[in-house]
């Protein structure tokens, strides 16, 4: 499976793969770039390059949201409505992770999905999950829900 881990800047899409691939948090720096990366979940192996080039035989996208990011929510949607435009990633499912949680000010995921404008994706399997990548809540079930979302697909 291919799955692509999109987001603005300082979203914590680096925190959240190193997350899932080592279980912990590990002290991060900007990625200047992109990584690719190989995680195993549940018997399932991932790889998880984040970078457009890739957009080819893409199964999923993750898209990391700041939910504390109020300001550059526009820019978010921007950059999500133009990726989901593309016709390599018309059929990829989407799992957005209402990243930053644990933040005082983050926006619910209900915000944020219509921030995004979520709701109005007819044509494509999406859901929205409440993660916080440091503290490593939601991870899981949003990794359950795309690991049972593409084997329902085959």
């Amino acid at each position: 499976m291919r799955i692509l881990i999109l987001g603005l800047d300082g979203a914590g899409k680096t925190t959240i793969l190193y997350r899932l691939q080592v279980g912990e948090v590990v002290t991060t720096i900007p990625t200047i770039g992109f990584n690719v990366e190989t995680v195993t979940y549940k018997n399932l192996k991932f790889q998880v390059p984040y970078w457009r080039c890739y957009y080819s035989n893409t199964d999923a996208v993750i898209y990391v949201v700041d939910s504390s990011d109020r300001d550059r929510m526009g820019i978010s949607k921007s950059e999500l409505v133009a990726m989901l435009e593309e016709e390599e990633l018309k059929k990829a499912i989407l799992v957005v992770f209402a990243n930053k949680q644990d933040m005082e000010q983050a926006m619910t995921p209900t915000e944020v999905a219509n921030a995004l404008g979520l709701p109005a994706l007819k044509d494509r399997k999406w859901q929205i999950f409440k993660t916080s990548a440091t503290k490593g809540t939601g991870l899981d079930e949003a990794m359950e829900w795309l690991v049972e979302s593409l084997k329902s697909r085959q």
